[in-house]
């Protein structure tokens, strides 16, 4: 039976690999990369140093394919189905390169970044792939450092605040407002800079971009402050390297609740 790894390969930094995500690499044949472009090719690149960092001495096989393009002016109504018919497309060519790649006793691995269950699909996919039945495997998932771990390390602080709830959302469920309840709200995949509509409020930011990797940016500190300083640094890197991955969390004063 083919063997999967869903390896959790944590924000960007070699020295975040959990030291079960290390046993795995090890004990993997074949290793899965989906490359996104040339834009992206560094993401590529911090994959494979972490491998060399990791199995110096090789041994493995590494397969990239092309990430299937999303589309991202879908909104509203027509995100969910545009979300659907991507990750469709990546499960065909998941199916493919595990049928013709991976050997039917070999163990192949797909690395992930962040943790596998925060904001990832693999998993989703591999079930789907598993569904259609055109190739059968056994697979695992390495829980990983994540990059909002990662950003309330590197900012000294904690997720949440005594008795009182954490949420983690996406910049456009933020756009809708502050989740009711709830002061602290992690927001990942937020390219719109949702931050903004609460600068008038009392809140800090402590925000992150490109977390565990040599292009690290932190800034922290009132919202009202910060958020300029932010955009400015957020738009002169996505500029610098044609992409840009962030996390921010945003800490409401009680009596703005």
């Amino acid at each position: 039976m083919r063997k999967i790894h869903v390896i959790g390969i944590g924000a960007g930094d070699p020295d975040q690999l959990t030291l079960q995500a290390v046993r795995a690499l090890r004990s993997t044949d074949v290793f899965f990369v989906l490359d996104k472009g040339e834009v992206k090719s560094d993401l590529t690149r911090l994959r494979r140093d972490m491998l060399d960092t990791h199995i110096p001495n090789g041994g493995y096989r590494v397969v990239e394919a092309r990430d299937p393009e999303r589309d991202r002016r879908a909104g509203g109504a027509a995100y969910s189905p545009a979300v659907g018919d991507w990750r469709s497309a990546r499960a065909g060519i998941y199916e493919r390169l595990i049928a013709e790649e991976l050997g039917a006793d070999e163990s192949g691995a797909f690395l992930v970044w962040g943790d596998p269950a925060l904001y990832d699909s693999t998993l989703g996919i591999l079930e789907e792939v598993l569904a259609r039945g055109a190739v059968a495997f056994e697979y695992d998932v390495v829980p990983g450092i994540s990059s909002v771990s990662a950003l309330v390390a590197r900012h000294r602080t904690g997720l949440n605040r005594v008795a009182r709830p954490v949420q983690i959302t996406t910049g456009r469920r933020l756009a809708e407002g502050f989740p009711e309840g709830v002061d602290d709200v992690v927001v990942m995949l937020d390219a719109h800079q949702t931050f903004r509509q609460y600068a008038g409020q009392d809140v800090d930011i402590y925000w992150g971009a490109y977390i565990g990797t040599p292009d690290e940016i932190l800034v922290s500190g009132p919202l009202a402050e910060a958020g300029p300083r932010i955009e400015r640094l957020r738009a002169e890197a996505r500029e610098r390297k044609g992409w840009i991955m962030d996390t921010y969390l945003l800490r409401r004063n009680p009596r703005d609740a």
